[in-house]
């Protein structure tokens, strides 16, 4: 998406150990029209699909994922990344190592929320390894529900993790791909 890709150019900044900056517009302020626009990019590649929830993780994940959400009419859910006292009964856990914090920790789902009816769009704001949305598949798949695919803002093309995922036969569609990037400059996949 030209307008993502456009928008890293100019707000995002590159840090030292492959982490890119936008939280001026995507995770901590959020430009509340231009994720709207990115979510209604997602109902169009997905429209087709019978969605019947979203998912996706604390924190950063969460007001992408609403606005997907809104988009397509249906409940959002995500993952806390640590059980707490106000998740009781039964859980959908998976164990995830964040390559942003480099700790790990079990998303944590309450089994209620995800049905073997339900036909999940998983949501995110970043790809990199790959390991969320792993994680994020293997407590839909436990949930006996479908994986009707995976939408991400802005993918690490260069750390491999979406391509991984879409050779295991995943449907991942990233709004912005990067395939390179430093202090000097971002090259995005064609």
């Amino acid at each position: 998406m030209r307008a993502l890709e456009e928008r890293i150019q100019r707000d995002g900044r590159v840090l030292g150990g492959d982490i890119l900056q936008v939280g001026g517009f995507i995770n901590q302020q959020i430009d509340t029209s231009f994720t709207l626009e990115l979510a209604r990019e997602v109902f169009s590649l997905f429209s087709d699909l019978p969605v019947t929830k979203v998912l996706t993780i604390e924190a950063s994940g969460i007001a992408f994922g609403f606005a997907v959400s809104l988009q397509f009419g249906v409940p959002l859910v995500f993952a806390k990344k640590s059980r707490t006292s106000n998740v009781d009964g039964a859980v959908l856990f998976a164990p995830i190592h964040s390559f942003t914090h480099g700790n790990d920790y079990n998303a944590t789902v309450s089994a209620e929320y995800i049905k073997p009816e339900d036909n999940v769009l998983i949501v995110d704001d970043f790809l990199a390894n790959g390991e969320a949305l792993r994680g994020l598949i293997k407590i839909v798949n436990d949930a006996g529900a479908s994986v009707v695919g995976a939408a991400v803002e802005i993918e690490k093309g260069f750390q491999g993790g979406g391509d991984r995922l879409r050779s295991e036969g995943i449907r991942v569609e990233s709004l912005a791909i990067i395939e390179s990037m430093s202090e000097s400059g971002i090259t995005f996949r064609r």
